[in-house]
């Protein structure tokens, strides 16, 4: 057992009650996850609703508590969708616990992020009652479509008429001695490789598809990258992440697609991407000439964003952690995540600092719960200090 939370006893019994509702993004109904939370939230008073993506499927709830003088909106952000469970056996707990053992809380979820959730439900439910004081307003997103990678929840905020745009935005990633400031950006691509088709056993030579698919491999896994620069940490990466390619063993396949992901950086963004990644094509057609030329089609693209450390929200949450006593880095990050999606809306963003953690997108999943009181008090002094002024 933990020691005793006090008023933050219910935090945890409401991520419990999270975690016990499965919610794989993708995989399962979120309805159950989101009623929960709707009747947490209306038990304590607090105003929410529900946001809609495509086809008026509920994508996440919004909490707004405006303040009583002209101000800037803040936002919290936490995930209630999870990664799928993986393989079952391999977990030494059910990945639906949601209970306490030795400490800390088990379930997958629990660090990844229905425990923010709950922790930033209970922080808008402390501030409800003083907001006439706050300047501005703040929002808590609890979002059920991050994992799918559509960001639904955060799409449908920025996009609802009726929500107030946020000046920034915290988002309740796991981790207890960083906050990520920025991440490296993305630009991706399916790439279709055409060759000429045949008979595997026919006198006559052709470079089939598959072939060609793989010289353009190794053609990317060659092409020359800068590396980091200036004031941001990291740099560019590329990754071959998939190839599909023919139908059995006497045909030469006349088609082979593969997939291009590009980790951009602020001195090597999406359009640098693209011009090396055609360029690799270019250079396939002209050493293997086929049938139809190499087709390289974009699919996604998000720019990479750092934060200084003076910049808000940045400063306010890593000034709340020095407050209690805490080192904490910032941190630029090498995955994306929806500070890209809102970066690239001009919004700037954190994500984390959380609490320890163990399993995340992987088994026996679990968050250590001794800290919870401090990162409590870090982002409630962080928020308090942003409404504030």
């Amino acid at each position: 057992m933990t020691r005793d939370l006090g008023p933050l006893t219910a935090v945890v019994d409401l991520a419990g009650e999270l975690i016990r509702r499965p919610s794989r993004g993708g995989l399962d109904d979120h309805a159950p996850v989101l009623a929960v939370l709707e009747d947490g939230l209306t038990a304590r008073g607090l105003p929410c609703r529900r946001l809609y993506g495509d086809a008026r499927r509920p994508v996440a709830l919004l909490v707004e508590i405006a303040g009583g003088r002209p101000g800037p909106w803040w936002a919290l952000d936490a995930c209630v969708d999870t990664a799928p469970f993986g393989d079952e056996r391999a977990w030494s707990f059910p990945p639906t616990a949601g209970d306490v053992v030795g400490g800390r809380l088990r379930g997958r979820g629990a660090a990844d992020s229905k425990l923010a959730a709950a922790l930033f439900c209970h922080i808008a439910a402390e501030l409800h009652g003083r907001a006439g004081a706050l300047r501005g307003g703040l929002a808590v997103l609890l979002d059920a479509d991050e994992h799918t990678g559509g960001f639904g929840g955060a799409r449908a905020y920025l996009a609802d008429p009726d929500a107030v745009r946020p000046a920034g935005v915290m988002i309740g990633y796991p981790g207890f001695d960083e906050v990520v400031v920025g991440g490296r950006g993305l630009w991706r691509a399916g790439i279709a490789v055409h060759g000429a088709s045949g008979h595997s056993g026919s006198r006559r030579a052709v470079v089939g598809a598959v072939s060609r698919a793989a010289h353009l491999v190794r053609l990317l896994d060659a092409a020359p990258l800068p590396g980091a620069a200036g004031a941001f940490p990291l740099p560019p990466k590329l990754t071959v992440t998939y190839c599909h390619g023919g139908e059995g063993f006497s045909a030469v396949p006349d088609r082979c697609e593969i997939g291009v992901d590009v980790r951009t950086t602020p001195g090597f963004g999406a359009r640098a991407a693209q011009d090396l990644v055609r360029a690799a094509a270019s250079e396939l057609d002209a050493a293997l000439p086929a049938p139809r030329p190499t087709e390289v089609t974009a699919v996604a693209s998000w720019p990479p964003y750092r934060l200084a450390e003076d910049e808000q929200p940045a400063a306010a949450l890593l000034g709340a952690a020095a407050g209690q006593g805490l080192t904490v880095r910032a941190r630029t990050a090498g995955p994306s995540n929806i500070g890209n999606l809102l970066a690239a809306e001009g919004i700037p963003a954190t994500a984390g600092f959380g609490l320890p953690y163990e399993g995340l997108h992987g088994v026996d999943e679990r968050v250590h719960l001794a800290d919870l009181p401090v990162v409590h008090a870090v982002y409630r002094r962080a928020v308090l200090d942003l409404l504030t002024g």
